[in-house]
């Protein structure tokens, strides 16, 4: 007698792909709607991929992004699963928490108003 091995299924908690929840995006745009009405950015772009999610900030439609948000789950547990890279793809900063990671690019609002 043989014995026939049952095929096994994927997970269910492994998405094909990663993406931005609606919490996430809401930070994300807020942040977004403050720097374009400063006249810093002016479109963006949105990739889910099976790794990665990411946001990406541009200053002009046809260019490539100043910036680009990314959420890897598979660094939750050790840097964070939120990063903000710059242009010249330097990681300028790295967290569990996306507020905190955003940071970063407020920082890019405050002037010295004289």
């Amino acid at each position: 007698m043989s014995f026939q091995e049952t095929p096994s299924f994927p997970s269910q908690s492994i998405p094909v792909q990663v993406a931005f929840d609606r919490r996430e995006l809401s930070v994300i745009l807020s942040l977004y709607g403050r720097m374009v009405a400063a006249g810093e950015w002016r479109d963006y772009g949105i990739s889910s991929l099976r790794d990665m999610a990411v946001f990406s900030v541009f200053r002009r439609t046809a260019e490539n992004p100043l910036y680009r948000i990314e959420k890897r789950p598979k660094l939750r547990g050790r840097q964070g699963q939120y990063s903000v890279v710059g242009m010249d793809g330097q990681i300028l900063k790295r967290g569990h928490d996306l507020k905190t990671v955003l940071r970063v690019l407020e920082r890019k609002l405050i002037r010295i108003v004289e």
